[in-house]
């Protein structure tokens, strides 16, 4: 009796002093976290060299440059414009404004003041100015172009603009630099009006809200050691995903916890034992999920193009320090509120939930089981036939046309365009051995489409060549001039704006062939190794390939006619496969998983698959919702490459959600039987598990998603 007696004090002990444990840890892990975190945007860049490909002729063009005299050079165009033609004073007011900046700043070309370019029509006159001023940072860059902008202001009716790549660099930052706050908090307020609705409770919604926001700090301080460490880049774009997929895979994480935490409550009297037994049930499939998004992520450390490389470890790091989160911080919070944190829908202990209409997710599995292969078949044919929008997928994005909200710099670039058709207006930069730069300088000048070149800096063996091309920029004839220099050019190489669009369109087609059979090949073997099976597996991985092609052509359907975009960004393909595959497999995941114990506990295949969907079709309902509604934040951005991932993220979460997953994936396991786990043992015999797998007693299933 004694022993008995000890026993049970032990436990009660034991039950009080781990969610303690566990929350000083995490104050501990949070404060040595924190100097780190403040740091990231130290080393958030949004450099040429951050996104170029690693090993492209235009990313070697730019790190020579920043070893030349003077450093990187910052290169503006001013525009002076007036619709009628330019007066004798406007030619004036140019002037004097150009030299007013020659004498405030280190232009390239020593004390030569820029002469003006005047266009055929008269209307507008073009001024190239070019300075090795601020090299490298971008801080000095930044204040180049401001104090040329205030210098450079319209006067009298004359339109005046400052442009090229240097200012739109800066005017790109600006947007990147608006990421963080913004994003930040709308994402917040999405998840948080979400888990207000399916919570219904006015103190829940705020345990996982708040774990998420540290999750994500936690996040900031492992991504600046891995930065420091390693060297990984740290971009705008990379860090503004990482903080959407902490409170989207993590909020998603918790919405499975808790339903299952909820649902032990009402089998086991203490909160501290329900939470062991529902991380017992959801765990491996809440660590098979968020592993396979990690490792989806990781695949892309196999892409030569800097900014996808350096997206897959920080995206990884923000899915496993959600995981971390909701695993540890999470269960130990709600262990310490108790029940209390339901009100006033509590879980009382011995109770039963109330009855309710037949479920939206039971209607849909009698719909699937019913008529299985209709369902499938019906759905395969309206995913193909969304599919077929990619086929109006509007081409690669050009500078000009990647802003929402044009900056300056692109209505410069819009009024050169006009007032100089078919000439080009922004250098193509060639860097060439200084030994042999005179031979390279009469070879570029031969070069068919050439219009002028003239040789620039010279240093550390290097020398730098200003070309000016006959036709417009990002233009065939502009391209074709590039790719012969290229060609013709040994030992040098060919840079500048033109020239690294090109290398963003050859570098993703490239990482596209590598990443996607990577990522494939990947996903299936966890799956596999989860599942115990082959045919479960190749049904997730084909239905999430569907959504993909099915999510690319709505965005097809929507980016040129309904929102007007000019282009796509060249990675669009690769990353919205890479995280609708992984993201979208995690749902596969949570039935797959669900379907599995139901089917070890002897229920028939398909009254498991049945089960499976009315038992878990809430809880993933409700996480394709908020982590639809964090990617859809990013379509508030004023980038184009962010507003169509995150369109076509979400887009393709809601198509798996709502149908690929409760319908078709239903309806195949349903069509297929036993058959769905072959070659497992699963496969070949229903009722109790055979040795090695696990016993669960059958039980009465609970509709998990409930609130």
């Amino acid at each position: 009796m004694g022993v008995g007696k000890a026993s049970a004090a032990g436990g009660a002990g034991r039950r009080r002093a781990v969610p303690w444990a566990v929350l000083g840890l995490w104050i501990a892990l949070l404060v040595l976290a924190a100097p780190f975190a403040a740091k990231l945007a130290d080393v958030q860049h949004d450099r040429v060299t951050d996104y170029l490909p690693a090993s492209a002729d235009s990313t070697q063009v730019a790190k020579v440059q920043e070893q030349l005299p003077g450093g990187e050079s910052t290169e503006l165009v001013l525009v002076y414009h007036r619709d009628g033609g330019l007066s004798a004073a406007d030619r004036e007011t140019a002037a004097g404004q150009v030299e007013e900046i020659a004498g405030r700043h280190e232009l390239s070309g020593g004390d030569r003041v820029p002469e003006g370019i005047p266009s055929d029509d008269g209307t507008t006159l073009m001024y190239p100015v070019v300075s090795n001023e601020p090299g490298t940072d971008e801080k000095l860059r930044d204040a180049l172009v401001e104090d040329v902008r205030d210098i450079a202001h319209d006067q009298d009716g004359l339109s005046v603009e400052v442009g090229g790549t240097g200012a739109l660099a800066t005017d790109a930052g600006k947007v990147y630099d608006s990421l963080g706050g913004p994003l930040l908090y709308t994402t917040v307020a999405v998840v948080a009006l979400l888990l207000i609705l399916i919570y219904r409770s006015p103190v829940l919604w705020l345990v996982p809200l708040a774990v998420a926001g540290l999750a994500d700090y936690l996040s900031m301080g492992v991504a600046y050691g891995l930065n420091q460490a390693f060297g990984t880049t740290v971009s705008g774009q990379s860090s503004g995903v990482m903080t959407i997929l902490v409170f989207g895979a993590g909020t998603d994480y918790a919405l499975l916890l808790v339903s299952r935490y909820r649902e032990e409550l009402r089998r086991v009297e203490r909160p501290y034992d329900a939470m062991v037994a529902a991380l017992r049930g959801c765990g491996p499939a809440v660590l098979a999920s968020s592993g396979t998004v990690a490792v989806g992520l990781l695949c892309l450390l196999a892409a030569d193009l800097n900014s996808s490389r350096g997206m897959g470890p920080l995206g990884t790091v923000g899915v496993l320090c959600a995981l971390l989160a909701m695993l540890t911080l999470l269960p130990a919070i709600l262990v310490l509120l108790g029940r209390r944190v339901f009100w006033p829908l509590v879980p009382a202990f011995g109770s039963e939930p109330k009855p309710r209409r037949r479920s939206l997710f039971a209607a849909m599995g009698s719909s699937a089981g019913r008529r299985p292969l209709t369902v499938l078949a019906t759905g395969a044919v309206l995913l193909g036939a969304l599919a077929l929008g990619t086929l109006n997928l509007p081409g690669p994005v050009k500078q000009e046309d990647s802003f929402v909200d044009k900056p300056e710099a692109v209505t410069a670039m819009e009024t050169l365009a006009g007032a100089y058709p078919g000439h080009g207006t922004q250098p193509i930069d060639v860097i060439t051995p200084a030994a042999g730069a005179d031979r390279t300088l009469a070879a570029i000048r031969d070069t068919r489409g050439v219009e002028s070149a003239e040789k620039g800096r010279t240093g550390d063996g290097w020398t730098e060549i200003s070309v000016i091309a006959g036709d417009a920029p990002q233009s065939a004839g502009e391209s074709a001039t590039i790719r012969a220099l290229r060609g013709e050019l040994e030992g040098s190489y060919v840079g500048g704006a033109s020239a690294q669009q090109i290398d963003l369109e050859d570098t993703n087609s490239r990482d596209t062939k590598i990443v996607v059979p990577l990522v494939l090949v990947s996903v299936l073997l966890i799956l596999i190794g989860l599942l115990r099976s082959l045919v479960a597996p190749l049904l997730l991985v084909a239905a999430v390939v569907a959504v993909w092609g099915a999510a690319l052509g709505i965005g097809g359907l929507v980016f040129g006619p309904v929102l007007g975009f000019e282009g796509t960004d060249p990675g669009l393909g690769l990353l919205s496969f890479v995280f609708l595959v992984a993201l979208g497999v995690d749902y596969g995941i949570f039935l797959m998983h669900r379907m599995r114990e139901e089917s070890l506990a002897g229920a028939d295949p398909v009254a498991a698959a049945l089960t499976a969907l009315r038992t878990t079709g809430g809880v993933i309902a409700s996480a394709g919702l908020v982590l639809a509604a964090t990617f859809a934040v990013l379509t508030n951005m004023g980038l184009v490459q962010l507003v169509e991932l995150g369109f076509v993220i979400a887009v393709g979460v809601l198509l798996d959600t709502f149908l690929v997953r409760t319908y078709l994936v239903t309806s195949a396991s349903v069509a297929l039987g036993r058959k769905v786990w072959w070659p497992g043992a699963l496969s070949r015999e229903p009722g109790p598990a055979g040795p090695g797998e696990p016993t669960e007693p059958p039980r009465r299933p609970e509709r998990i998603g409930a609130p």
